[in-house]
């Protein structure tokens, strides 16, 4: 394990680009998925042609998506962290539009009928009432997105795109398997701590979620004793 310890800061930096990468493409994921996923859910004509056609992205060989986006766009270069990006963001993309929409499947229609009652407008009710109570499915969907994006981002290295994929091929090639094994236990511990992240911040923006979860406890709890 010496290798590890000669090499923190190449792991640390790799990291923190790896980072970078994984986030915006999450981001730029996630921003693409609401209104695909609210038109999946408000149009129940082109709902499963939408949550199929999404999802069928994430079928896609990544290698081969690295490869054909930039060809078929001409927009940047196959070797560009903008590549990797936009192929990250298409895979979120696939996992989040089913999130979205079953999400607002689960709003309850009576708190829908009570929002329109008060005028609250189309928009005003999806920002204030739909969006938030539809937050903990979204943000399980979000949950599965990262960890996948945080994993798929190695393979970039493939096209000779920098990140902690470099230590998978690089140790492959020479044989250094604690730097194999370093690059494995930072896309784990980088997947952790983002799920740690998003589930601190969903308690924090979704406080509702407690209370119900409290009170579901309360109620087991006094069913069990009568």
């Amino acid at each position: 394990m010496n290798w590890v310890g000669n090499n923190l800061d190449l792991i640390g930096q790799l990291t923190l680009v790896h980072l970078r990468q994984s986030l915006i493409a999450l981001v730029v994921g996630f921003v693409i998925s609401i209104p695909l996923g609210w038109v999946a859910w408000r149009y129940r004509l082109v709902r499963s042609g939408v949550i199929t056609i999404t999802g069928l992205l994430y079928t896609i060989p990544s290698l081969a998506l690295l490869i054909l986006v930039p060809v078929v766009t001409g927009w940047y270069s196959i070797v560009s962290e903008t590549n990797l990006i936009v192929a990250l963001a298409i895979y979120a993309v696939a996992i989040l539009v089913r999130a979205v929409a079953d999400g607002l499947d689960s709003v309850d229609a009576g708190v829908r009928q009570a929002s329109t009652a008060i005028g609250y407008g189309s928009f005003r009710r999806f920002r204030a009432v739909e969006f938030p109570l539809a937050g903990p499915v979204v943000l399980a969907g979000l949950r599965v997105a990262s960890a996948s994006t945080i994993a798929l981002a190695t393979v970039g290295i493939l096209v000779g795109i920098q990140n902690i994929g470099y230590l998978f091929t690089n140790g492959l090639q020479r044989r250094i398997i604690p730097e194999v094994f370093a690059g494995v236990v930072a896309v784990v511990v980088l997947a952790l701590v983002i799920d740690l992240i998003l589930v601190l911040a969903g308690r924090l923006l979704m406080p509702w979620t407690r209370a119900t979860k409290t009170v579901s406890r309360q109620a087991n709890r006094t069913l069990v004793k009568a």
